[in-house]
């Protein structure tokens, strides 16, 4: 347990941004906890996940049993890195929501990569193979098409990180 209020890192980037390297490196600290949807979803559902609705469908059911799991983190004192991303208002309400069960603060760390650097990262993390999931181009567009960066008027402390 820390002696500083517990906060909730949450991080929005298109695809193939750099959230996952990012969850990894705010998480390093022993009293920060990372939670990585992609691990979860892969281990629970793996190759039932093959389309974007798919992937809408899981995520719906891991979110209701994350909710009290991270806020339970956080009122322990832990702060917790989701891992997962924070590209819609819809999301991000969310991630809002365990915060406050928790009395906990939220930082969103802003990934601003262009969509054909995000492209050609996926490509080389698509020949790794080292991901659990290969989204082709047609799911790469359709998934970049809901990206949504944060507004004023949702009132988050943003943390910009830039590509490079």
């Amino acid at each position: 347990m820390t002696s500083s209020k517990p906060k909730l890192h949450v991080i929005c980037g298109r695809i193939a941004a750099g959230k996952s390297t990012l969850a990894a490196r705010l998480s390093e600290p022993a009293h920060i906890v990372c939670i990585s949807e992609d691990d979860w979803l892969s281990a629970l559902y793996g190759t039932q996940m093959q389309t974007v609705q798919d992937y809408v469908k899981f995520s719906a059911k891991l979110r209701e049993v994350m909710t009290p799991h991270i806020s339970q983190l956080l009122k322990a004192g832990l702060s917790v890195v989701l891992d997962y991303h924070a590209n819609t208002i819809e999301n991000r309400r969310w991630m809002r929501e365990c915060a406050a069960q928790a009395g906990a603060e939220v930082l969103l760390h802003l990934l601003e990569v262009d969509e054909e650097t995000c492209w050609q990262r996926l490509l080389d993390r698509n020949a790794c193979r080292e991901h659990p999931f290969q989204p082709s181009r047609a799911q790469f567009i359709q998934i970049c098409k809901h990206y949504a960066p944060p507004q004023p008027e949702e009132s988050f402390a943003i943390q910009i990180h830039r590509a490079g």
